[in-house]
C-alpha cells in the first residue's frame, strides 16, 4: 500500500503520516516513511510519504515511484494538483476543499480558483476523486486544528483502516488534552457513509 499525503505546512501533514504509520505498524505491516518538508515553516510545501505490507511483499524504499500512489490525502487542493501524477490508475484522491493561495500568486496578483483546479482533478480521469469540505466540520467541532483527522476519517470509507485501528494510534502519539477533540473529528464524516 502506497500513501502520499500532502499539503502546506501547519496543517497537520506529519501528524497524520506518524498515525497512519502507527497503524498500520499495529497491524503487522512493515512500514517505512518520509518527509519532504522544505520550506514548511514558512507555508511551503509539506509531503509525506507512506508505504507497508506484509513481510514478503514490502517495500524496499521509503519514497513513492509516480503512478504507483493508491491514495492521496490532499490538505489543500493545489497540492493536490501538484501530486497528481504520483496516483496511480484507479487510485483514490482524497482532498480538502480549502485552497490556500501561495505567496507567489499574491505576489503576481494571479490566484488560484477552487473550482477550476476540482474540475482539473475530475477530467484527468485517473480515479476516484473525493472532494471534502472540512470548514463547515472544523466549525462544528470548534476547532481548526483537526484538519488532518477529518481526512483520515474519510480515508476509512475506502476501506484504508478501520476507525478504530487509527483511534488506538492517535492515543498513543496525540497528548491527552487534544485526543477528545481528535476522536471528535474522526467520529465526525463517519456519520455520512
Amino acid at each position: 500500500m502506497n500513501i502520499l499525503i500532502c499539503g502546506i505546512g501547519g496543517q497537520g501533514t506529519v501528524l497524520a503520516s506518524k498515525i497512519l504509520s502507527q497503524t498500520a505498524l499495529m497491524k503487522g505491516y512493515k512500514v517505512f516513511s518520509a518527509e519532504t518538508i522544505g520550506m514548511a515553516q514558512r507555508g511551503g510545501s509539506v509531503v509525506s510519504h507512506i508505504r507497508f505490507g506484509n513481510e514478503n511483499e514490502a517495500p524496499l524504499s521509503p519514497l513513492i515511484p509516480l503512478h504507483q500512489a493508491d491514495v492521496i490525502i490532499a490538505f489543500e487542493i493545489s497540492e493536490a494538483v501538484r501530486n497528481i501524477d504520483y496516483l496511480k490508475k484507479g487510485g483514490v484522491v482524497i482532498v480538502n476543499k480549502q485552497i490556500i493561495q501561495p505567496v507567489s500568486a499574491s505576489l503576481s496578483g494571479k490566484s488560484f480558483v477552487e473550482n477550476d483546479l476540482i474540475d482539473y482533478l475530475r477530467n484527468i480521469n485517473i480515479g476516484h476523486i473525493e472532494v471534502v469540505d472540512t470548514s463547515t466540520a472544523c466549525n462544528e467541532i470548534g476547532s481548526s486544528k483537526c484538519i488532518n483527522i477529518l481526512l483520515l476519517s474519510v480515508s476509512c470509507k475506502f476501506g484504508l483502516f478501520e476507525k478504530e485501528e487509527i483511534e488506538k494510534a492517535m492515543q498513543k502519539l496525540i497528548k491527552k488534552e487534544y485526543l477528545q477533540l481528535n476522536i471528535k473529528a474522526l467520529n465526525y464524516f463517519l456519520n455520512f457513509f
